[in-house]
């Protein structure tokens, strides 16, 4: 031991003494900033708003820690620490934890985190026991087959089952051999199920009936134990698989099999139903000795074109090349790591090779880098000897043999879940990842299956995205954000794209004020709320501030002036805000707000004009009133204008005339109101004309029903659909374009999943409406005059009924569509519309939770033709009633929010679920294959091909057989021996010749005539042929008896016949001598029922 002077040992210590406090301070600044963090959350969590430059996120978070404890802390320990702590603010916390170490195999994250934000939910793992496996047997293999949606399990002692997608046993079989099963896979080419002995090979024939399941093929001798096998799928190769094999002598083979090995091409009765033993040398194989140890693992990577082995072997660890390097001896591209990888896997979106072994660490590969890792992931305590990947959530999930579970997110290279399986005492041999079901399924002593949470909550738990019933909810375009309200009056704002919510105010009209009513405008930047009470406030949208409030009157009464709806204007002034409200009283009134006030104002009231239209008018003249105003509004003072006197008309009070919903259209040469009332009436306000236009009055809508409901006439909303000039012309064109391409044989792509996949489907369906000369006609218009023509369309008005119908009428009063969309509940009450802005689609939702998509593209284009309204899709999306609809148009999703408080999205191409707002994990609104509806909903999507299926019942007939006398002409066989009596029924050969003579009825072949050239409604292609008129078929009761032109020839030959001999008409004889022998026998009345007049 050398000497160390003592001022060298006193710096030392000095500075052993500095370094403590260092870290000292740094971790009480660590536990401020943990403090800081957790308070923050918390306040969020109860809507207390944070100004944005005080907001820690993650960059700021990690940006702290490094400047506490320097550079070293890694990316995704820091990541995970700050996810643990904002997924709950509460939770203790140790310092230890930032640098990536935990207490044991076990860590405390598991104990600590919310179970909705596991990655697995173990909570709800299932067992499937294998019956019929011998005593103390284990699950060796198990393989998924995504295409067919099968489960292949194979245990030690030779049982091998089948499952089919709901984990029911389909078939199974067991292998009689000494030998214990190391491995199976599926012959995709072959449609045999292949498995590996220590000595032999197995192919088994899974869809065999009978005792055909005991019926496989053994392939044996082999040099050395086989270990693992592996199935090269290639599309391109039929009749053919290869199988690759890895042993305990380090090689890896390659045997070539095909459907004439086995026989698979004889008839099924010259398969013998016994176990065959085929020779290997008869086989077509390659090996190649790759490894110095055991081959525990090989799979082939179609991604890469290559296959993979990994061993014990310390040097040769890991080898990926290609199948042409098994057949030469050239250098292989080798992993070298130490003590060797028990397994590995391949993410194809991250582009690593991921492998364990037992030295406990994973270690990620790139493939075409084999000299060193590009990252590690440490944690395990024991060795590693399985790995798979969840492909879709970039996830890899490893298995140590303590039967712990690590799950990593393999983008960030951190640590999310890790469980421990602690039933039975058995060891896990396999494992793997169902990605159609979202399961993780292990095979031991049983086989356990763990599904993914966001499953679980997709399909089990409720939706849930506020506590009480949602009343307004609405979507943002330009921010892209969506906003919600319920009925416990509180406001929250949620990210369209991932779910998460920004930010929600509490009571914002005050303690125990009900919000009824919201309204965005059209920058985005505003948004106004009404409550009960009448009042008006207008918030800041970015950050939830209040900047405007219309005070409660004094004199008010309690709900007089409930606000039903809000609906924001464009200002004729600059830094002036116009709402336009409906109160439940039925009154409509503009309220204005300036930029140096805070106050709101009534400035302008709609008058009643309901009296007037009592009296049996339908179009009430407006009196535009002078008066000197001292801020400018888009609607004139009007009055309506009355003939002679009103009579007084005593109102039943069981009787509503209220309005109950409206709409605004404000564009050049249209300044329209609509009104729907309680009882039915539809007004048209038009103030370029001075006139209130009655739409359209249901009969006997002022009378009282008793056997009727009040609320049977009610409009429950109304729709202006109007499109403008700009996207008139973009639709021509978009028609134009698709027309051009029928003409020249070439359709529209198919875009599902596109941005523009409704309309695009919409604008195919539509062009074959069109006959080809009206195309070429309308290709030869001046832009000009398409776009005047484009620009004349008026709008139309929908309208969604109690009575479960759609209704659209012109401005004039015309009804031209009067639907009852097409549900499992026929004639419900529709509660919601919405349009894109192009008005090409129209949503609507009912009382029974389902939404209905239609297709208006071409229909709003005079003169309205029925036959181009269609609709293409409906779905249930709640078990209660839908409260409102939204369609956006950017994500091609649709909203949906209902009185059980949950606002929820689906992709509006197919009404699959996507998610609802509030769930723990992030949306993905791309198209996913998987299809999952939420608990409390189990109808299917109906997708609606064409409107007549389900509303026109077309009679379909059954033709039976005739009789072919042509076949009769031609049969062949024996004759009769020869009677001079007829033979009695059924007196004839068993092989039956007339029934061999019966065929379907043949259309008459005489020229058919021309009756039309051309058809409309045939589309473009068909209605180009000419259509022929076809007279009606002979009726059956024509029908010869079968003998009775026998008789007939018999008499006409009878003259010719003398004593002695027989002297026959030219003509064969055989031909002649069968007809006479043809028996008398009526059997049309067996076989053609009597059709009664």
């Amino acid at each position: 031991m050398s000497y160390v002077p003592a001022d060298i040992r006193e710096k030392r210590r000095r500075s052993a003494a500095l370094r403590t406090s260092n870290f000292e301070a740094a971790l009480n600044g660590f536990e401020k900033l943990i403090e800081h963090v957790a308070a923050q959350k918390k306040d969020e969590r109860a809507g207390v708003f944070t100004q944005k430059e005080d907001v820690i996120d993650y960059n700021k978070f990690y940006a702290a820690v490094q400047d506490l404890f320097g550079p070293e802390v890694k990316n995704q320990d820091v990541k995970c620490f700050y996810r643990k702590l904002c997924s709950n603010p509460d939770v203790p916390v140790d310092w230890c934890e930032i640098f990536g170490y935990f207490s044991s195999e076990e860590d405390s994250l598991i104990s600590h985190m919310d179970e909705e934000n596991l990655v697995f939910l173990v909570s709800s793992k299932q067992q499937v026991a294998i019956s019929g496996s011998r005593r103390r047997d284990v699950i060796k293999c198990i393989v998924k087959i995504p295409r067919l949606d099968l489960l292949i399990a194979a245990s030690q002692k030779g049982l091998i089952t089948v499952f089919n997608s709901q984990m029911k046993a389909q078939t199974s079989t067991n292998v009689t051999d000494t030998s214990w099963i190391t491995g199976c896979d599926f012959l995709s080419q072959l449609k045999r199920i292949v498995a590996t002995t220590e000595r032999t090979i197995v192919v088994w024939d899974y869809k065999a009936q009978g005792n055909s399941q005991e019926n496989y093929f053994v392939i044996k001798p082999v040099d050395h134990c086989l270990l693992c096998v592996c199935v090269v799928s290639q599309p391109h190769q039929f009749w053919r698989d290869d199988i690759l094999l890895g042993d305990d002598g380090g090689f890896v083979s390659k045997f070539t099999v095909n459907s004439d090995d086995f026989g698979l091409k004889q008839a099924k009765s010259k398969r013998k139903s016994q176990t065959q033993v085929l020779d290997s040398k008869n086989f077509k194989s390659v090996k190649r000795k790759l490894h110095n140890d055991w081959v525990m693992k090989i799979r082939y990577i179609p991604t890469l074109n290559c296959f993979g082995s990994c061993s014990l072997d310390s040097v040769h660890s890991l080898v990926l090349e290609s199948l042409a390097r098994l057949e030469d001896n050239l250098p292989v591209r080798e992993f070298s790591m130490p003590r060797g990888a028990n397994s590995f896997c391949y993410c194809i979106k991250a582009n690593v090779i991921v492998t364990g072994g037992d030295d406990k660490v994973l270690r990620l590969w790139h493939p075409s880098i084999s000299t060193k890792p590009v990252g590690k992931l440490v944690g395990h305590m024991f060795s590693i000897i399985e790995i798979v990947s969840n492909e879709k959530d970039q996830h890899v999930v490893s298995l140590s043999s303590a039967k712990v579970f690590r799950v990593w997110d393999i983008q960030t290279l951190s640590l999310l879940q890790v469980f421990h399986d602690s039933q039975g005492d058995m060891q896990i041999y396999s494992m793997i990842f169902d990605s159609n079901h979202g399961m993780l399924i292990t095979g031991s002593n049983v086989i356990n299956m763990y599904p993914l949470t966001r499953i679980i909550q997709d399909t089990k738990q409720v939706p849930h995205t506020h506590e009480r019933e949602i009343t307004v909810v609405l979507y943002n375009r330009y921010f892209h954000h969506v906003l919600t309200i319920c009925s416990e009056s509180i406001i929250k704002v949620w990210e369209l794209e991932t779910g998460i919510q920004i930010y929600q105010i509490l009571n914002p009209h005050g303690f125990n004020v009900e919000l009824t009513s919201a309204a965005i405008d059209e920058s985005g930047f505003l948004f106004a709320t009404g409550a009960c009470n009448g009042t008006v406030k207008v918030w800041d949208f970015d950050c939830g501030q209040e900047l405007k409030v219309l005070p409660e009157g004094k004199d008010w009464k309690d709900g007089e002036h409930w606000v039903r709806r809000l609906m924001f204007m464009k200002p004729q002034e600059k830094q002036q805000h116009l709402i336009l409200t409906l109160e439940r009283n039925g009154k409509v009134k503009l309220i204005q707000g300036k930029e140096d006030s805070i106050s709101l104002v009534v400035v302008w009231e709609l008058p009643d004009v309901m009296p007037a239209l009592q009296d049996g008018n339908h179009i009430v003249r407006l009196e535009v009133l002078t008066k000197d105003r001292s801020v400018a509004v888009p609607f004139p003072d009007v009055k309506p204008v009355v003939k002679g006197s009103v009579p007084q008309h005593v109102t039943n009070p069981a009787i509503s005339m209220e309005v109950n919903c409206i709409d605004l259209l404000q564009v050049e040469g249209y300044n329209l109101i609509a009104t729907g009332t309680l009882n039915g009436v539809i007004l048209l306000w038009n103030f370029v004309t001075s006139t209130v236009n009655e739409v359209y009055r249901p009969e006997d809508c002022f009378t009282v029903h008793p056997d009727l409901d009040s609320k049977h006439f009610r409009i429950n909303d109304i729709l202006f659909l109007f499109r403008t000039p700009k996207c008139a012309r973009r639709s021509s064109q978009e028609s134009m374009c698709s027309s051009s391409q029928c003409e020249s044989g070439k359709g529209p792509q198919s875009s599902k999943g596109s941005k523009q996949s409704i309309h695009d489907s919409e604008v195919k369906g539509e062009q074959l409406d069109d006959t080809a000369g009206e195309q070429r006609a309308g290709s030869k218009k001046y832009p000009s005059e398409a776009a005047k023509v484009a620009d004349a369309q008026p709008p139309l008005l929908a309208t969604a009924h109690e009575d479960g119908h759609l209704r659209l009428w012109t401005i004039e009063g015309n009804l031209v569509k009067d639907m009852l969309p097409f549900t499992k509940q026929w004639a419900t009450s529709l509660t919601s519309l919405y349009t894109d802005s192009c008005a090409r689609t129209l949503l609507t939702a009912n009382v029974e939770g389902h939404v209905i998509l239609c297709s208006i593209g071409s229909f709003l284009d005079p003169p309205h033709d029925e036959k181009k309204f269609k609709q293409l899709l409906a779905w249930q999306a709640h078990s209660l009633e839908i409260v409102r609809v939204i369609y956006v148009e950017d994500e091609q999703v649709v909203l949906t929010a209902s009185i059980d408080g949950s606002v929820r999205v689906w992709h509006a191409l197919n009404g699959h679920y996507c998610g609802y707002f509030g769930q723990q994990r992030l949306f993905d609104l791309s198209q996913r294959n998987d299809f999952i509806l939420p608990c409390d909903v189990n109808e299917y999507p109906i997708e609606i091909k064409e409107e007549s299926k389900f509303t026109e019942k077309k009679e379909k007939y059954d033709y039976p057989l005739v009789f072919d006398q042509q076949k009769w002409k031609k049969i062949k066989s024996v004759p009769l021996p020869f009677k001079h009596i007829a033979p009695k029924a059924f007196e004839v050969e068993h092989d039956f010749k007339y029934f061999k003579c019966l065929s379907s009825p043949k259309i008459q072949r005489y020229t058919l005539e021309d009756s039309l050239a051309k058809n409309r409604e045939a589309g473009i292609v068909f209605g180009c042929l000419p259509i022929h008129g076809v007279s009606s078929p002979t009726s059956i009761k024509l029908l010869p008896l079968i003998g009775s032109e026998i008789q007939k020839e018999s008499s006409d030959t009878a003259p010719a016949k003398k004593l002695g001999h027989v002297q026959y008409e030219k003509g064969p004889h055989k031909k002649s001598l069968k007809k006479h022998y043809v028996p008398q026998i009526n059997l049309s009345s067996s076989f053609f029922p009597v059709i009664p007049k």
